[in-house]
């Protein structure tokens, strides 16, 4: 057998004996996935912190292309590449203010980051084939199941074999709105091997301190069950020891670099310790301020739910406040919706502070206007939510905190109108909002929630049409905030919309600079090379979102379409039906490959997906203008021309106009015929036009 693997049995032991009797590269590492020892990434910065360091000393080059995803996801590599720049953190007034948090998808693109960091480093170094052994993945934090999930699709197990080991239950995906399967990219990318559990240990062998010693010392990550057993034999006093004397060094070595300590073992020792309800909270919620920040929306939820639970409300309200609060958020943010609803509701019936009610308020007007599926958002509980926000925000007694949680809670309002496509009502919130920030807070309060409204109003103008409005903000917002990609790309998509096909290229090329690797960066390029011309281009770019993300239709329509071009048909077609196993009703998708199958001499079968197309989507000019070709094709002029008809109905364009100027010439209709050659050089100036319509109109005396 070769290619990566996945070992299934119930203990580690038993996965060592199946992975020993199976021929693999020599090692290149092992590693353990258990999010207990440093939490997002474990995995993936075990193997970085051994790989990349000289990966780095051999081309330097990589820390400027990849510096984004190797220090978010390995702290320790920080002194190794170019630093993260926020500007809008920079200028703010008040230190320590965060200017945005990342989108869901963040931690995704950073996987994507490491695997291409991966596959150049490992090609550098010329060492052959490799093996990387990941244990406890059945443990894993959501961002290595991603990263996983990556690099067993991508890599090939000729340059690194991938074993990965997991206990003998169901492998689950992460809660929430997925963003990729670990268990389905195991199950189409390794061969499965399981075994079964070892025989037991008696307990007279391994019982003792001394075994529950070992066990403290693996974190809580050791699956031998008479190491827990032993552990479990102690009483919470004797067990406490052991774990502050744990704690205590690695505080040594995270001072010392090793900082992903603090967002895994460091925590979970502390809070076992002797001083849980100080040092271990304290640790909890650094922990879950830094994975908030970094986007780690799963892992900072798990964190403040620890904490939530280890505080008494009662005793310590602002803290269990903080807990609950963040944690909320943070499960709306990682796609949890329901769950979030659970702790806002929760918090509400436990708090009469009328600022815990407003930000409850906002957070539940959120997630029917933002974060619960389309099918289940709901205008009116949005606006009935933020309406609440609202009133509370404008009796707060501080003026300063008055003005901004009014303007910030109208900012929640204008999303809920934008919903209910009332833009210009959002227009409105948005400017007042501006207006008042600026009136009511000094230089430098709240900078990034005056640049965030009006970021919103690029968006509210570009959706709704005002293209040079929106290109106006973005250049004020980038005056401030040059350094986040979603600015240039989201410009990039306004220019586009206004013909400036250059300078848009330029903006998505700047936006996939500032952030690691996004499949829609890649695609817009793509098809923006499409319009001028650059088919090569293009077809980097869309093999390139393929890479990324291999159930992107659109990527692979765009695909087909430029291999048509370059005259590939059988590999257009190819293109075009892997699409069509995605989205078998896609209409533009049918239409190409009807086009396609008429290309490739099979014009039954081009008829079937044409009208397959239509039954799709019957405003399809494109379909109608290619069942119009293939029923001239056929002999059927009539019927040529009545689909002619309609496509120059639905999309009058210079060539449907041109094939239904053949049509007409060739049922001797020389009139109709000289009428449409004529309207497409007057578009075009196509020559050929020009000399068709003079023989038409010669013919037609």
């Amino acid at each position: 057998m070769s290619g990566h693997y996945w070992i299934s049995a119930p203990q580690r032991a038993e996965r060592d004996r199946l992975r020993a009797g199976l021929e693999l590269p020599p090692l290149l590492a092992s590693v353990d996935a258990h999010r207990r020892l440093r939490g997002p990434y474990t995995a993936a910065g075990t193997l970085l912190r051994a790989v990349a360091p000289e990966a780095l000393r051999r081309r330097p080059a990589l820390a400027d292309r990849h510096y984004i995803e190797l220090q978010e996801s390995t702290p320790e590599l920080k002194p190794l590449v170019p630093a993260i720049t926020r500007a809008l953190e920079q200028q703010s007034a008040a230190p320590g203010e965060v200017s945005r948090y990342p989108a869901r998808l963040h931690s995704l693109r950073v996987s994507h980051g490491l695997v291409d960091f991966l596959l150049t480093a490992l090609a550098d170094a010329g060492d052959g084939p490799r093996t990387l052994v990941v244990e406890n993945v059945q443990h894993a934090d959501a961002t290595d199941q991603e990263f996983l999930a990556a690099a067993v699709r991508r890599i090939p197990a000729g340059l690194l074999t991938i074993v990965v080991c997991t206990d003998a239950g169901e492998l689950a995906d992460p809660p929430g709105t997925l963003s990729v399967s670990l268990p389905a990219a195991l199950g189409a990318y390794t061969t499965r091997i399981t075994g079964s559990a070892p025989a037991p240990v008696p307990d007279e062998v391994s019982a003792g301190p001394a075994a529950a010693q070992r066990y403290v010392d693996a974190d809580g990550a050791d699956d031998d069950p008479a190491l827990l057993r032993a552990y479990e034999r102690l009483a919470p006093a004797e067990r406490a020891p052991l774990h502050d004397r744990r704690a205590a060094d690695l505080t040594e070595r995270a001072e010392a670099g090793e900082s992903s300590l603090r967002l895994g073992a460091l925590p979970y020792h502390l809070m076992r310790g002797g001083d849980p309800g100080g040092a271990g909270l304290d640790a909890l919620r650094w922990a879950l301020d830094r994975c908030k920040y970094l986007g780690f929306y799963h892992a900072a939820a798990e964190l403040g739910e620890a904490g939530r639970l280890a505080v008494d409300p009662a005793e310590r309200p602002d803290l269990w406040w903080i807990f609950i609060r963040e944690t909320g958020v943070c499960l709306a943010a990682a796609g949890r919706p329901d769950e979030s609803a659970v702790l806002q509701e929760e918090a509400r019936t436990a708090t009469i502070d009328p600022a815990h009610h407003m930000k409850l308020a906002y957070e539940i007007g959120m997630l029917y206007a933002r974060h619960y599926p389309e099918e289940r958002r709901d205008e009116r509980k949005a606006r009935a939510w933020v309406n609440q926000a609202i009133a509370i925000a404008d009796l707060l007694p501080d003026p300063k905190e008055r003005a901004f949680y009014s303007v910030f809670n109208r900012n929640g309002l204008a999303l809920v109108e934008v919903r209910a496509k009332r833009p210009d009502e959002a227009l409105r919130l948005l400017d007042e909002g501006m207006e008042r920030l600026d009136r009511e807070l000094g230089l430098g309060e709240r900078t990034w929630h005056r640049v965030g409204l009006r970021y919103n109003r690029a968006q509210v103008n570009g959706m709704s049409g005002r293209l040079e409005a929106a290109l106006e903000d973005y250049a004020e917002i980038m005056d401030a905030d040059n350094d986040f990609a979603d600015h240039y790309f989201n410009r990039g998509n306004i220019l586009r919309k206004l013909g400036r096909t250059e300078e848009a290229i330029a903006d998505y090329e700047t936006a996939l600079g500032l952030e690691p690797p996004f499949p829609e960066a890649y695609y817009n390029r793509g098809d923006a090379r499409m319009e001028l011309g650059d088919a090569q281009g293009a077809l980097a770019d869309f093999d390139r979102t393929l890479e990324l993300d291999p159930g992107h239709v659109e990527a692979l329509l765009g695909r087909a379409g430029v291999l048509d071009d370059l005259g590939e048909t059988k590999a257009a077609l190819g293109s075009a039906a892997a699409g069509l196993v995605l989205a078998p009703e896609h209409p533009h998708l049918l239409c190409l490959q009807g086009r396609l199958l008429a290309e490739d001499g099979r014009p039954a079968e081009a008829v079937r997906a044409v009208e397959a197309a239509l039954r799709s989507d019957p405003e399809l000019a494109e379909a109608w203008a290619v069942r119009a070709e293939l029923a001239y094709s056929a002999g059927d002029l009539a019927a040529a021309a009545a689909d002619f008809d309609r496509a120059v109905e639905l999309a009058d364009r210079p060539e449907f106009r041109f094939n239904r100027a053949v049509v007409h010439e060739a049922a001797g209709r020389f009139t109709e015929a000289a009428a449409d050659f004529d309207a497409v050089f007057a578009a075009t100036e196509d020559p050929d036009a020009l000399s068709h319509r003079d023989s038409c109109l010669l013919a037609a005396g």
